[in-house]
């Protein structure tokens, strides 16, 4: 995928480890902690809640470098380079719209290795 170069390929694959663990896309998000946290208290709802934070610090630390390589070498039709330009169009804050661009770029990973890992299987 791009973005991921030979360093930063091997970090994401060995701290998420085999995809098939994660029963879905949401339980990788959440093992790496871009998820927004709830706030719910009584009935009063949070509109808007920081990153939960509740996973592992060296993926977040990954994902930030692969998006910062997306954010200055991304062709653009590249799907989360779009994803990414479009919050900043909207005028996000810096740190929202990078955990929002690691958390698309999270479930394209999800999909796609899953998918890879899939086929591979059948065929054996």
């Amino acid at each position: 995928m791009y973005g991921g170069g030979d360093v930063t390929g091997a970090q994401l694959m060995a701290e998420i480890g085999d995809v098939r663990r994660f029963v879905n896309r949401s339980a990788l998000i959440a093992f790496a902690g871009v998820d927004p946290s709830i706030s719910n208290s009584g009935k009063k709802i949070t509109v808007s809640a920081p990153t939960s934070k509740r996973g592992s610090p060296h993926l977040r630390k990954t994902l930030f470098q692969i998006i910062c390589t997306h954010l200055k070498k991304s062709p653009p039709d590249e799907p989360v380079y779009q994803f990414l330009d479009r919050k900043r169009v909207e005028g996000k804050p810096y740190l929202v719209y990078m955990m929002a661009a690691a958390n698309k770029f999270l479930r394209i990973y999800h999909a796609r290795v899953k998918e890879c890992l899939n086929s591979l299987d059948s065929e054996a």
